[in-house]
């Protein structure tokens, strides 16, 4: 898609994914999957350098784009862990409005890549090692 395409159809194309995401996250709630969503980037990111972090974000739609780099501390970098500590770091984003179960970071996964260039994600997320493929593991 070109890039003007990609502005065009940005609300579009987040909706899709909230209803995806909504749908597998199991919830009546929009806010919920945007909250997991945002969750699991800041998860994510805060494992990443930056120009890894930019080169991840730049193969995500318009809006999960955005969401993916909004309010980044660039300070806040840690250690890779296990999957139930990666979980409840992004069940604590927002932790008095964050309804998030504890297969979020699958089910976001999920989500996330019937919106992206399936083949270039694996690609990418192969280049940040295997603890990047496991997060984003499907």
């Amino acid at each position: 898609m070109t890039r003007p395409m990609i502005y065009q159809h940005a609300t579009e194309e987040f909706e899709a994914y909230l209803t995806d995401a909504r749908d597998r996250l199991d919830t009546p709630s929009r806010n919920v999957a945007y909250t997991a969503t945002d969750g699991v980037f800041q998860v994510f990111r805060a494992r990443l350098d930056p120009q890894d972090a930019l080169g991840f974000a730049d193969l995500l739609p318009a809006v999960l784009r955005a969401i993916f780099v909004a309010n980044w501390n660039l300070d806040d970098r840690r250690p890779w862990t296990d999957r139930p500590t990666l979980t409840r770091e992004v069940q604590l984003v927002r932790q008095h409005h964050n309804f998030s179960p504890d297969t979020v970071i699958a089910d976001v996964a999920w989500a996330l890549r019937r919106h992206v260039d399936e083949p270039a994600f694996d690609k990418l997320v192969a280049t940040l090692g295997a603890e990047a493929q496991e997060f984003w593991a499907p």
